[in-house]
C-alpha cells in the first residue's frame, strides 16, 4: 500500500472521528437550548445540508465531462499536425549532438595549448647561451640549485 494513501485514509478517520465528537457535543447541549435557537439551528442544519448535498453533485457532474475534455483535447492535439516525428528525433539527439562537439572543441583547445608550450619552451632553449647538451648535464642541475640558494 502507499504511504501516501495511508496518510490519507488516516487523516479521513481522524476528521471523521472529530467530527462525531463535535456532534455529539452539540446534541448533548442541543437539550438545554430554548425552542427558538433550536429551530434556528435546525432550518440552518436542512440549508446546510441542501448545500452539501448540491456541491457533490456538481462534482461528480463536472468529473466525467473533465476526462472527455481531456481525451478530446489530447487527441485534437495528436491530429493537429503538431512536430513531425523526424523533428523529435532531432530534438532528442540534440543534446547528445552539442556534448560531443563541447568535448571536441575542448580538447582542441587543450592540445593548442600544449603545442603553444611546448614551443615557448623550445625557444627559450634555442635563444640561450647554453647549449641544448647542457641541460642535460647532472652537474648543471646542481649548478642551478646552487645558484637559486
Amino acid at each position: 500500500m502507499n504511504t501516501t494513501t495511508h496518510f490519507a485514509q488516516e487523516l479521513d478517520a481522524r476528521v471523521a472521528r472529530f467530527g462525531l465528537s463535535v456532534a455529539a457535543s452539540l446534541s448533548e447541549a442541543n437539550d438545554t437550548l430554548p425552542h427558538d435557537i433550536s429551530e434556528r439551528l435546525r432550518v440552518a442544519r436542512d440549508q446546510a445540508m441542501l448545500r452539501a448535498r448540491s456541491a457533490r453533485a456538481a462534482q461528480v457532474q463536472l468529473a466525467p465531462k473533465t476526462v472527455q475534455n481531456t481525451v478530446q483535447m489530447g487527441a485534437t492535439l495528436g491530429l493537429s499536425g503538431g512536430p513531425s516525428p523526424r523533428w523529435l528525433k532531432f530534438a532528442s539527439v540534440l543534446p547528445l549532438l552539442m556534448l560531443v562537439l563541447g568535448l571536441a572543441l575542448i580538447q582542441e583547445s587543450q592540445w593548442y595549448q600544449q603545442i603553444n608550450a611546448s614551443a615557448e619552451v623550445d625557444t627559450a632553449l634555442l635563444a640561450d647561451h647554453l647549449p641544448p647538451a647542457a641541460y642535460s648535464d647532472p652537474g648543471f642541475t646542481e649548478y642551478l640549485s646552487e645558484e637559486q640558494q
